[in-house]
């Protein structure tokens, strides 16, 4: 029976089977294997040399060292917490490839249904930002069939000293099998991301290596602070004893000292005294002020500047402090960039060509995190019509993404729809409109002037009706003595009518009148 095979990233041959297995099953050695901690006692020297030995390809102590810096400096470890946890908290997507096809959009849609499902996707991203300091992570996948759908049961974060760098073409990291080559990683076994934060070989390409040296510097003087609140801040006792006294009568003195200082209790022999000194004086200022540098060197490296983490009121300010916000963001979008293209190559492309979901890289749905801030809904529904309406051709996707609306499934029936017109009932003065255009519809046509055929349509509106309303309003006004009178006998006339029927009306009317007048100069003038 032959094994079905399918094909990588690279197009490499893939058989089914070898992915029952995880590759670190196979090597007991590595699960079995103690870190060290080369952070203790580290020295200006032992420093260079680790990071020499990481060059000539031997990660180890790097990676060990990278683990110390972390557990022991808890700035550094605020700090890189921010950073990466401003990428896990992003949404994301699952998008098809440009100028989708109709199965590439339905295996997109499958895609991120099937990412969904796995356990903890969000602490999966979180595990592969660990790269953005110490420049690559692993994860290894373990696969399991759920019926025909292979699905990854297991992603786990593998120690980065767990692997070495192969140098050919490329550079090529491997797990350490105790051979000088080490074992090449198996194809969709792996979530491998390599993440840049300054060019050059990839062992010297991690962000911590820069970080190195202020943590050393701050171990320093951390120590040296606490070595000087030891000596300078606690009191000096001082013990006495009457000449002749014994080796033991001196030893008890000695240890009764001990005891006040830890205990502030104690017992001294009789004959025998204790005296207490002011602490002496000394600047612990020197030890913080390297303390402080060290501390916005690591802010600046990792965040881009101080503003964010460290106000200290004088030189923050809050336009400052947007700036260096804007400078996180831009952060954030570099790193979600790399991120998203890992995961598309090591965890999106092996779960759709199992699937039979892709057959191509090129074509495969891609992973995204969504950055973008979504534009004001209220501008852009004020602006598009108006854009609209000046003849501008807008997407209506383009317009959604940007309002951050995601575009309805075909299936999809319950939507929003715009609520009706109200419709205003007709008013008399409207239904005098209408019978004028349906009595100019049956007047004989003929060549006609514009004017003519103006006045022609307003004769055409007197009818009876209107010339019994004319004889009223006109008796109102007549009649009326202030405007206030006029318009309570005009609003009595016709109840129903509102504000504005009235004001259409007049403005109507006027218009009519304006064009009746032109009209008979012209005409009295011979021009018509």
């Amino acid at each position: 029976m032959v094994t079905p095979t399918i094909l990588g990233p690279n197009g490499e041959p893939i058989a089914k089977a070898d992915l029952a297995q995880p590759q670190t099953s196979r090597t007991g050695q590595l699960r079995n294997e103690w870190q060290g901690h080369p952070s203790r006692g580290l020295t200006p020297s032992r420093l260079a040399g680790i990071l020499e030995m990481a060059e000539q390809g031997n990660l180890v102590g790097q990676a060990e060292l990278f683990e110390d810096m972390e557990e022991k400096d808890g700035h550094l470890a605020s700090e890189m917490l921010k950073r990466r946890g401003a990428i896990k908290q992003l949404e994301w997507d699952i998008v098809p490839p440009p100028n989708p096809s109709a199965a590439e959009k339905a295996a997109a849609k499958t895609l991120k249904e099937l990412i969904a499902e796995i356990p903890d996707i969000e602490e999966l991203i979180f595990d592969v930002t660990d790269a953005i300091g110490k420049g690559y992570a692993c994860l290894e996948i373990e696969w399991a069939q759920v019926g025909a759908t292979w699905i990854p049961a297991s992603v786990t974060h593998r120690p980065q000293s767990w692997f070495m760098i192969h140098r050919g073409y490329r550079e090529e990291l491997r797990l350490r099998d105790g051979t000088p080559e080490g074992e090449p990683l198996q194809p969709f076994g792996w979530i491998t991301h390599t993440h840049r934060a300054k060019s050059g070989y990839l062992a010297r390409s991690s962000m911590y290596r820069v970080l190195a040296w202020p943590y050393l510097f701050k171990n320093y003087s951390v120590a040296d602070l606490a070595e000087f609140l030891e000596i300078y801040g606690i009191p000096i006792r001082i013990g006495k004893y009457p000449p002749g006294s014994s080796q033991q009568d001196k030893l008890t003195l000695l240890r009764a000292l001990a005891e006040v200082g830890h205990n502030a209790a104690g017992i001294i022999p009789n004959g025998m005294e204790l005296d207490f000194k002011d602490a002496a004086t000394g600047d612990p200022d020197a030890f913080k002020a390297m303390i402080d540098w060290c501390e916005r060197t690591q802010s600046k490296v990792i965040l881009g500047g101080t503003l964010t983490s460290q106000a200290d009121g004088k030189s923050s300010t809050n336009a400052l402090g947007k700036v260096h916000n804007e400078v996180r963001k831009d952060l954030r979008d570099g790193d979600a960039r790399q991120v998203a293209a890992t995961i598309w190559h090591d965890l999106i492309y092996p779960i759709a060509v199992l699937n039979g979901l892709a057959t191509d890289l090129r074509r495969c749905p891609r992973f995204k995190f969504i950055t973008e801030e979504p534009d004001d809904l209220a501008a852009m529904a004020e602006s598009l019509p108006t854009l609209v309406g000046m003849g501008f051709r807008v997407s209506r996707q383009w317009a959604q993404e940007r309002v951050g609306i995601p575009e309805p499934e075909a299936d999809e029936t319950d939507l929003l729809v715009a609520p009706p017109k109200a419709v205003t009932p007709p008013s008399p003065i409207t239904d005098l409109v209408h019978a004028q255009a349906s009595a100019s519809s049956v007047r004989p046509t003929g060549p006609q002037d514009p004017p003519a055929r103006m006045v022609n349509q307003l004769a055409t509106a007197v009818s009876p009706a209107l010339d019994g309303w004319l004889e009223q309003i006109r008796a109102a006004a007549a009649a009326a003595t202030s405007l206030a009178e006029l318009r309570d006998q005009l609003m009595a006339l016709v109840p129903d009518m509102t504000l504005e029927d009235y004001t259409q009306a007049m403005r109507e009317g006027l218009a009519a009148a304006a064009l009746a007048g032109r009209y008979e100069i012209l005409r009295e003038a011979g021009s018509v």
